[in-house]
């Protein structure tokens, strides 16, 4: 039974700008995705994801609360099913959709690009649905996502001045 979606919550990772959240390389015992990264942090935080939920999409991430991640070269990958409550907005969950970039408050071009496209789609099946930041909820008093949503939205999801990374600063450890 699809939910009632109501608004899209943007978070960001708060990690530092330009750090992919990918450790190690592909084929080693120890590499690790961003969204296994952010499971991780997650799961310490005491979130679960219902094991329901977890058949039906991500298996093995048990704790991650978001629905999108935007990884710093511009990917969207899907963390959580659409139709399954998130655990990323206290008190906003069950009618909202979370979506997490990578990275503190600067962003790269193909993440700015991927979040337009991503909102854009999730407002053609969700018409009407409210677009905010993270820390324009009521009572939140969080900095994130670190830009000013409605601004980003107002200026035709344009990437926002003061918040575009430098390709030359994107790096896994930067």
């Amino acid at each position: 039974m699809a939910r009632r979606i109501e608004r899209i919550v943007i978070h960001c990772s708060d990690s530092p700008n330009g750090r992919t959240l990918f450790t190690g390389k592909p084929g080693d015992k120890n590499f690790t995705t961003p969204l296994q990264e952010i499971d991780s942090w997650h799961r310490v935080r005491g979130f679960k994801r219902l094991p329901g939920w977890r058949r039906v999409q991500e298996p093995a991430l048990t704790s991650i609360g978001y629905h999108f991640l935007i990884y710093v070269a511009g990917a969207v990958v899907s963390a959580r099913h659409v139709d399954e409550i998130g655990a990323h907005a206290q008190g906003y969950n069950a009618s909202s959709i979370g979506i997490c970039i990578i990275g503190k408050d600067k962003f790269t071009r193909a993440q700015w690009e991927a979040l337009k496209r991503l909102i854009e789609s999730l407002q053609a099946t969700y018409p009407g649905v409210e677009i905010v930041g993270h820390r324009g909820l009521p009572g939140v008093t969080k900095t994130c996502p670190n830009f000013d949503v409605a601004a980003w939205l107002a200026g035709g999801k344009q990437p926002l001045a003061g918040h575009v990374l430098l390709d030359e600063s994107v790096g896994s450890a930067a």
